[in-house]
């Protein structure tokens, strides 16, 4: 993931490993976070691969400055054209970068992870149904408090992302 993070950050220009932490701090550092002793392996894994470019800065710092080649950039655009998927909050990192891709694309992509969310919300209530009633007949409802705390953080929480994804279809201010 961190490459492909990387080499997203690296679509917006040249930088230096300390610029490329900096804004990946700025911007998605809620969602997904990386450190310098993982970024500098991945840069030089990417020059390896031949997805970036390295420059030597000759400064007194011995910066280097990175490029994302051809390659590189079609390696990090078939990479945010796959499908959506819940694991690790990924989708989070590939819509951040959805400005990058045609139209199309994100509209297909987000319906689609639209459905799968919907679907889960259904599951969940379905769940959510069998559970009431069965808790209807305990006399110790309370011992089960954590286990339903949770299927309602999963109701609340797929709803919440529903409605988002709702509104980046849609283009909605927020």
């Amino acid at each position: 993931m961190i490459e492909l993070v990387t080499l997203g950050m690296l679509m917006q220009g040249r930088m230096s490993g300390y610029d490329i932490k900096k804004i990946t701090e700025q911007t998605i550092g809620t969602f997904y976070k990386m450190s310098y002793g993982s970024l500098y392996p991945a840069l030089k894994r990417l020059v390896t691969e031949g997805f970036v470019t390295e420059e030597e800065t000759n400064d007194s710092k011995n910066k280097k400055l990175y490029t994302v080649t051809n390659k590189g950039r079609q390696h990090f655009l078939e990479w945010l054209s796959e499908p959506l998927k819940s694991n690790k909050r990924e989708y989070m990192v590939k819509v951040f970068f959805y400005d990058y891709l045609d139209e199309e694309t994100k509209r297909r992509n987000l319906h689609d992870y639209q459905r799968s969310i919907e679907r889960t919300l259904n599951q969940l209530k379905a769940v959510q149904a069998v559970v009431s009633q069965e808790l209807d007949q305990l006399d110790k409802k309370d011992q089960y408090y954590y286990r339903v705390s949770t299927m309602h953080y999963g109701l609340k929480f797929f709803q919440m992302e529903n409605e988002w994804i709702k509104q980046i279809i849609n283009k909605e201010n927020f």
